[in-house]
């Protein structure tokens, strides 16, 4: 049976933090705050998936009040919910991610970004769309307060 999931994610820009996004740390004078690497794209193609086969959000999965997640890699954490998936027996169609950011330009790492994710998940890189748009200096991502990310996964359960 063919299902859908829509993750979605967002967090504070900070100084002081790495810029972490799809596995790739990207040079910006702020970081994602949040308990792990605080990666959007990531942890909304996490919510996506997890969604696709009713299991709840990553919030159930990885409580940001656990000690053990407090600065994980966002990686680490999707290789847990692929193995999620094949225990469940579901199969990745595909995966489609929008990161909303006014800045830094996103375009020249996401050829990395789907790599790292559709290496972390054991899938095809051509099973990994992600692009990337501004808020044209709108709302608090064009302000460049935050960043967002949008995900939907289809897989077969």
């Amino acid at each position: 049976m063919l299902r859908v999931g829509m993750g979605y994610d967002v967090h504070q820009l900070v100084e002081g933090r790495k810029l972490i996004m799809g596995g790739v740390e990207i040079a910006h004078d702020k970081g994602l705050l949040g308990h792990s690497d605080a990666d959007v794209v990531v942890h909304a193609i996490m919510d996506a998936l997890i969604g696709a086969i009713a299991e709840g959000d990553i919030g159930k999965h990885f409580p940001d009040t656990d000690p053990q997640y407090k600065g994980i890699s966002s990686i680490a954490l999707l290789k847990h919910v692929g193995k999620l998936l094949k225990d469940k027996k579901a199969v990745i169609h595909n995966i489609d991610a929008t990161i909303i950011a006014q800045k830094p330009k996103m375009a020249p790492h996401i050829l990395a970004m789907r790599e790292n994710i559709a290496k972390a998940l054991e899938i095809a890189v051509g099973q990994v769309n992600i692009k990337a748009t501004t808020e044209e200096k709108l709302g608090f991502t064009g302000a460049e307060q935050g960043i967002s990310s949008q995900a939907i996964a289809m897989v077969d359960l």
